[in-house]
């Protein structure tokens, strides 16, 4: 018997598998939530498809996606990144990424980490919707408004309400699983 999934990755074996094993899994690993900060920073305006398939390409090209890292990329990197067939090669994206790596590391100055800045805006815990099609998930939340207008405060870039609650989802910081599918109470 077939299991029961959100609509919106049905019929790609990619995006099935990233449903299933991570979409809407809580993280609160460091290189993790900045590993889909980047992802996310690269999806605005493009389909998530995209990026996951480029995502290994992305983890070559970025470092494993080191913050520490990615923090250091001098003028010669970014242009070496610019030049990856392998990746979305959007200058302000690419330029966005460093300067997002060294902010991401003063909110961990300031807070420990930003696993505990970043969950702080849900007091730590998912929060559950119930949403019966995906595409009545909303887009953006007063949450993800909120978040989104605190990391432009901090310095972040391409991190607007959309792209924060996409965040959200894949960080499981809201669960918007279809109530039909199968992860839905599992995460």
């Amino acid at each position: 018997m077939e299991k029961n999934r959100c609509g919106w990755c049905k019929d790609d074996t990619l995006y099935e598998t990233y449903h299933d094993q991570e979409w809407g899994v809580p993280v609160k690993d460091e290189g993790r939530l900045f590993e889909f900060l980047v992802l996310e920073t690269f999806q605005a305006g493009l389909s998530w498809i995209t990026i996951l398939r480029k995502r290994e390409n992305f983890r070559k090209a970025f470092d494993d996606f080191d913050y520490k890292r990615i923090a250091r990329y001098d003028e010669a990197k970014v242009e070496s990144l610019l030049q990856d067939t392998g990746i979305v090669r959007n200058k302000l994206k690419v330029r966005a990424t460093v300067s997002n790596a060294q902010t991401f590391l003063k909110v961990r100055e300031e807070f420990g980490s930003f696993s505990t800045y970043i969950w702080s805006f849900v007091n730590g815990k998912p929060i559950k919707n119930s949403v019966k099609n995906y595409k009545d998930a909303p887009a953006n939340t007063t949450i993800s408004d909120a978040i989104s207008k605190d990391l432009k405060k901090r310095g972040f870039k391409f991190v607007g309400s959309t792209v924060i609650y996409a965040h959200m989802q894949a960080t499981g910081m809201v669960n918007d699983h279809e109530i039909d599918c199968f992860r839905y109470d599992e995460v």
